[in-house]
């Protein structure tokens, strides 16, 4: 069986300055901070709004894992929470990493991202304030 997916969101995810944390029983942990953006998809767009954070490690096997919290704004003033998850093998140079965006939202338009399986990938964003593009589809 082949899996169908279709794009339902891009998003460019600007990003401050990476604060170390350094070292921790999991690997090297570094904090990058999410301070604006945008997106846009077929039924929605709208800004991201500073204050959320990447948290990410540096595993002491190599590989990198990513955990992203942040929320957004739609035009219409709906607030969607959004965490992003996913891993990098070691390795692997100039890849998209692989994600599983969770979106948290009340009843109304934007329901249908609280159901259905989603999943996306993250590469660096072609901005000239330091970003990541993230395109997210829903599987049919």
């Amino acid at each position: 069986m082949l899996l169908e997916a279709e794009l339902v969101l891009e998003l460019t995810v600007e990003l401050g300055e990476t604060l170390d944390v350094g070292n921790t029983p999991n690997g090297f942990l570094r904090l990058i901070p999410i301070t604006g953006g945008g997106f846009a998809g077929p039924e929605i767009k709208g800004r991201i709004l500073p204050g959320g954070y990447d948290w990410n490690t540096t595993l002491n096997d190599g590989r990198a894992h990513a955990f992203a919290k942040y929320a957004l704004q739609t035009d219409d003033g709906v607030y969607i929470s959004i965490e992003n998850e996913g891993y990098l093998s070691s390795g692997i140079h100039n890849s998209a990493i692989q994600t599983t965006p969770r979106f948290q939202v009340t009843d109304g338009k934007y329901d249908w991202l609280r159901s259905g399986v989603f999943a996306g990938s993250l590469e660096a964003g072609q901005t000239e304030v330091p970003s990541v593009c993230i395109k997210i589809y829903k599987l049919k």
